[in-house]
């Protein structure tokens, strides 16, 4: 007996993998079935306004890509304003600004005034140092870097993040760090950069326009009822929960949000603010105006927190160390045995994308769907 399924797709979850694939499989005449845990859609890129001002839910999500196809496909559905990215970092009080260029060396060395005399302070440092195979993430950025940049924007800063000595973290975190020898303070290289105006939501409502969705349902706790739904499913969720953890959890690192509102004021007129020090224990604020050069007078600022992550607690960062490269190769081992079932996605794939790698990952499967079912 043949199975009719209502629909030829399942994809689990709806943030910009899941939603990417959904609507490229909706325009091709697919019948697509959206499945999303969380009562909002989105992911972690969604948006929700407060008080008039659009607040970036789990933390700051900033567009940028290089990639023709991929701007053009988010551009039909979202208008992007010219926001560009220029954080600033605070250790103990002193102002640097972020990624490091002439503006921040002339900041940390009084006595810089050209590009060689940077150069000159970070190849002394280097030398000085003259790590030749560093073996930490420690001596991975002074070799790159040198010592006063490591100590004051880096060091603390990084340790925060992840829980440990920047000695007892491998050097591959950290396998390269973008200098620049010119007054450029634009974080990112790519040619394309802003933010969706109105948000990120009303970007991903229109990609999943017209596609069938139910938010706050939980595949895991009903996967023989949704096989029965959908001929493929796509799942973009934790690889190693879809298994029920049989070789163990894959490690994560966490997030926890403070937002903080303020009347008639502006908190710190710049939309990121990174903290490099231990003494305050918040990596960076976030004042959420910034990203749309609102002008209201009042203000939402988030103070982000790095958090040990354990069951139960959002995944945000993955941690990709020998012992869980090895436990992910496991599970693609059984992914690989599935004839229904694709993964995708930050927690599908056990990858840290960018937004524009996540969307470009996306279309790279769906291409490789058509081909097979083309074949």
């Amino acid at each position: 007996m043949v199975m009719e399924y209502k629909y030829d797709f399942v994809v689990v979850g709806s943030g910009l993998f899941g939603s990417t694939i959904a609507r490229l499989l909706k325009d091709a005449g697919k019948k697509v079935l959206v499945v999303e845990k969380r009562n909002h859609i989105g992911g972690n890129v969604y948006t929700e306004t407060i008080d008039g001002i659009i607040v970036h839910k789990y933390g700051a999500h900033i567009f940028h890509t290089s990639n023709e196809e991929v701007w053009k496909f988010v551009n039909k559905f979202a208008s992007f304003n010219n926001f560009v990215n220029s954080p600033l970092a605070n250790y103990h009080g002193e102002m640097y600004h972020l990624p490091f260029n002439m503006n921040t060396f002339v900041e940390l060395w009084p006595d810089v005034k050209t590009p060689e005399d940077a150069q000159r302070h970070i190849e002394s440092e280097k030398q000085r140092h003259n790590v030749k195979d560093p073996s930490n993430l420690e001596e991975q950025a002074i070799s790159l870097v040198g010592e006063t940049i490591y100590k004051k924007l880096i060091k603390e800063y990084t340790e925060k993040q992840w829980g440990r000595p920047c000695s007892e973290l491998p050097a591959s975190i950290i396998k390269r760090i973008p200098v620049r020898f010119t007054f450029d303070n634009n974080y990112f290289n790519d040619k394309y950069q802003g933010i969706p105006i109105g948000g990120y939501t009303k970007m991903v409502e229109k990609m999943l326009s017209g596609i069938d969705l139910e938010t706050g349902k939980d595949f895991l706790q009903n996967k023989e009822y949704y096989f029965k739904l959908g001929k493929t499913i796509i799942f973009t969720g934790p690889i190693d929960e879809y298994y029920d953890y049989c070789f163990g959890n894959l490690e994560y690192r966490s997030l926890k949000f403070i937002n903080r509102h303020f009347d008639n004021c502006d908190y710190q007129k710049n939309a990121v603010v990174n903290y490099t020090s231990h003494e305050v224990p918040y990596t960076r604020i976030i004042e959420h105006k910034y990203f749309d050069y609102s002008n209201q007078k009042n203000t939402i600022i988030t103070e982000e927190y790095p958090d040990a992550w354990e069951l139960g607690k959002e995944r945000f960062y993955t941690v990709n160390n020998d012992k869980n490269n090895n436990l992910l190769n496991k599970y693609n081992e059984l992914a690989k045995q599935e004839k229904n079932v694709l993964f995708g996605g930050r927690l599908g794939s056990y990858k840290y994308y960018d937004m524009d790698d996540t969307i470009e990952a996306a279309m790279n499967l769906y291409k490789l769907v058509c081909s097979c079912k083309d074949s």
